[in-house]
């Protein structure tokens, strides 16, 4: 069952970034799903580096959005089709 909630949050997160994020980004479900999960992993470990998490405890909403924003701006700068 916490697979698929981390599904669920994961493509609810890829919505808000990418509504949140200006440019265009036309992407499919699994991709914004995938976008979601890799953003709040991201959130989590930079938050876990700053001492804003314990070990263990995972990124909020908010911080998870603006990770997944941060990785739709690096895939845009590298230039990859996110």
């Amino acid at each position: 069952m916490g697979l698929l909630y981390t599904l669920i949050i994961g493509l609810v997160v890829g919505f808000l970034a990418r509504a949140l994020y200006r440019g265009d980004d036309s992407m499919g479900l699994l991709k914004t799903m995938i976008l979601g999960v890799v953003g709040s992993f991201v959130a989590g470990f930079l938050g876990r580096l700053v001492g804003w998490y314990p070990p263990g405890e995972g990124a909020g909403l908010i911080a998870s959005v603006l990770g997944a924003m941060v990785v739709l701006f690096i895939a845009k700068k590298v230039g990859t089709k996110a």
